[in-house]
């Protein structure tokens, strides 16, 4: 048995109840991560308490602090403190934590908990996404001006963070950018879930961070709040660097198995949480608060949080008097929905006979630049490939933060990431670039992107076997049907100039769900019947129709495979067979449509269609009876000699047909 501690003032006091209350949460749930929670408390307690700037009554206000929880783990801490802070979490939820349909979730899920900045969960990623929001306070304060845009963003992480490649990404380039105002707080206690740290790491963080550009301050006792109040203090002061400050923890601070990783993610019971109460000199039954902790927060947090709130809303009321051409512009753009400043009438794209399908992209990149002020983008250090560099934009840089021409270097992962910190500030809308093949590499940001509801855009080019010479390792197989599984995720590969414009309309009318534009490196002819818009939004249409009464056979086919059916239907129109041949650009926006039309498209005779995409033919079978693909890797070697070895030619797709139809 512990000895029971004597709490001296309203810090111990309050530390004390978080760490009480996190225990509590955990243990009734019988679920959860007290370790992190425990090691932790003090600084998220010193954060709130005396610097982050919010308004809990207000929680999308623009301006306010970000904090982000990168190891999503320790949510049970952030609920407890967001709970003192006032958000609307009350004492059942947290008694809920972890339970269906509760807004406590296991790991932190924004739009669910009012005050959740981002969610989190696959570690390093919210270190990226911070990057990407203090990004956003940049260039936002360069457009609208720094009384419009002026806060911090927070970023809270622990050691297994700091382990994922994605961190190192995202640490080298918030130091390119001299992101000032961007502050990780490191809870560095030495333990991950198999062990202690040093078994997988032996790295000197200090010069890791001082290496890429970072400003380093330690506290070398994490549960001193005085201390880490000066180095946060220290850290805002940064006028040309990001800040790293590593405060040395202990996990599991209290517990008997303290320091270990027994108490990273198992509740500690009944007995060791009363244990670990007592060493807080803590007496307080289950779930029970004293109302000092709450009156210590309303006299900080949400004192300073209502007057800066008020604050800026007379300054906004003063813009709206004297600047209302840029109030109005700033409301409208306030969020990720750009629908007011989109075009009245569709693009015909006729002018394109003959076009990539990335060559197409860039121009109508380029067109919706020059209508949306607020769309910012880049590649991974492949823009001239995938067709992505903005001609009237300049380059996002620490000398121009009204840039929005993105250069995120070799990063594709982190570039995803950060793309959801950017949209998770609100007032940009984003997209970003890579090769298909490469977007295994951005693969776990890209569900996060799905399931935080972000409108991101993302460009993928070199989308077959037709990339050639590059080989197996460059030529996508697999990725289509990986990113076509992912749920709330629009997968457009559009045949044709046309089809191109609709996925881009399209993907920048969503304001919850991402879209991925699938883009060609070979040019692709402009089909006559192609639709640019109202017939894609329907994720699938006839683009080639039988001549008779009777379909003999359906073709389904998807970007530059369309043109090929199409070539396929006039030489089996010639053998006697009548032909239908079918765009699906989108099969996400077509599983929405209607039965009925969903069979006024493909007929209904399932066993008279073939699918023809030179990708895996893996889910298309709920389509067609047939699907012809390619189920193997790639090879080394000139484009139209791939195309014919794979048997994507009129011909033999047509000796296919013929061997189905009888």
């Amino acid at each position: 048995m512990s000895k029971t501690a004597k709490i001296k003032n309203i810090d111990q006091l309050s530390v004390a109840a978080i760490r009480a209350t996190c225990i509590d949460g955990i243990n009734k749930a019988n679920s959860g991560h007290p370790g992190a929670c425990l090691s932790a408390a003090p600084i998220l307690y010193t954060l709130y308490k005396d610097f982050v700037v919010a308004n809990p009554f207000q929680p999308s206000w623009i301006n306010r602090d970000r904090v982000i929880l990168s190891y999503g783990h320790a949510s049970m801490l952030l609920y407890t403190i967001l709970h003192l802070c006032s958000y609307n979490i009350s004492i059942e939820d947290l008694e809920n934590f972890r339970q269906y349909r509760s807004i406590t979730p296991g790991h932190p899920e924004v739009g669910m908990t009012d005050g959740v900045d981002a969610s989190g969960g696959p570690l390093g990623q919210g270190i990226s996404e911070a990057v990407g929001v203090a990004m956003a306070e940049t260039m936002l304060a360069a457009q609208y001006g720094s009384k419009c845009y002026n806060h911090y963003t927070y970023c809270i992480c622990g050691d297994g963070c700091l382990e994922e490649g994605i961190s190192q990404e995202a640490i080298t380039f918030a130091g390119l950018q001299k992101l000032n105002k961007l502050i990780l707080l490191y809870d560095n206690n030495d333990v991950t879930l198999d062990g202690p740290l040093a078994q997988s790491n032996i790295e000197n963080t200090t010069r890791r961070f001082l290496a890429a550009n970072w400003d380093v301050i330690v506290v070398k006792n994490g549960n001193n709040v005085k201390e880490i109040h000066k180095a946060i203090k220290k850290a805002r002061q940064s006028t040309s660097a990001p800040t790293l400050i590593i405060c040395k923890t202990v996990i599991g601070f209290g517990s008997k198995n303290q320091g270990t990783c027994k108490v990273h993610g198992s509740p500690l019971g009944a007995e060791d949480g009363e244990n670990a109460k007592r060493s807080y000199g803590y007496n307080y039954p289950p779930f029970e608060i004293p109302q000092e902790v709450y009156t210590n927060f309303k006299n900080t947090f949400l004192k300073r949080g209502e007057v800066a709130y008020q604050k800026y809303q007379d300054m906004i009321e003063e813009m709206q008097d004297n600047d209302p051409f840029r109030y109005q512009k700033m409301m409208d753009l306030s969020t990720n929905n750009v629908s007011k400043y989109l075009n009245a009438e569709h693009l015909a794209m006729d002018e394109l006979s003959s076009d990539a399908t990335r060559k197409s992209s860039l121009k109508i990149l380029n067109y919706y630049h020059e209508l949306l002020p607020n769309f910012v983008g880049g590649s991974a250090d492949v823009a001239s490939s995938v067709m992505t560099k903005l001609a009237n934009g300049s380059t996002y840089g620490p000398k121009n933060r009204g840039g929005t021409n993105i250069n995120w270097g070799i990063r594709e992962f982190f570039m995803a990431s950060a793309c959801n910190g950017i949209l998770l500030h609100g007032g940009l809308r984003t997209y970003c670039g890579s090769f298909l093949v490469f977007s295994e590499y951005m693969k776990n940001a890209i569900t996060m992107s799905a399931l935080m509801k972000l409108p991101q855009i993302y460009l993928f080019s070199h989308d077959s076997i037709a990339v050639g010479e590059d080989g197996p390792t460059h030529q996508p197989i697999g990725q289509l049907a990986m990113l076509r599984s992912t749920p709330n995720l629009l997968v457009f590969r559009p045949c044709d100039a046309k089809e191109t414009y609709a996925a881009y309309r399209i993907a920048l009318e969503q304001t919850e769900t991402p879209s991925a534009i699938i883009l060609s490196r070979q040019n692709l002819p402009l089909l006559k019947n192609s639709s640019n818009y109202d017939l894609v939004k329907k994720g699938a249409y006839i683009v080639d129709k039988e001549r008779g009464r009777i379909c003999d056979f359906t073709l389904i086919a998807t970007g530059s495979e369309v043109s090929l059916a199409v070539e396929v239907k006039k030489y089996l129109f010639s053998l006697g067979l009548d032909i239908r041949v079918v765009s699906m650009p989108c099969q996400e926006l077509f599983d929405k449509q209607s039965v009925e039309y969903q069979n006024s498209v493909l007929g209904t005779d399932y066993n008279h269609r073939m699918s023809l995409e030179m990708q895996s033919s893996f889910g298309w079978h709920k389509y067609a009876k047939y699907c012809f693909g390619i189920n193997e890797f790639g090879a080394s070697g000139k484009a139209d000699d791939l195309i014919n070895a794979f048997g994507f030619t009129k011909e033999n797709v047509a000796k296919i047909v013929l061997k189905y139809i009888k």
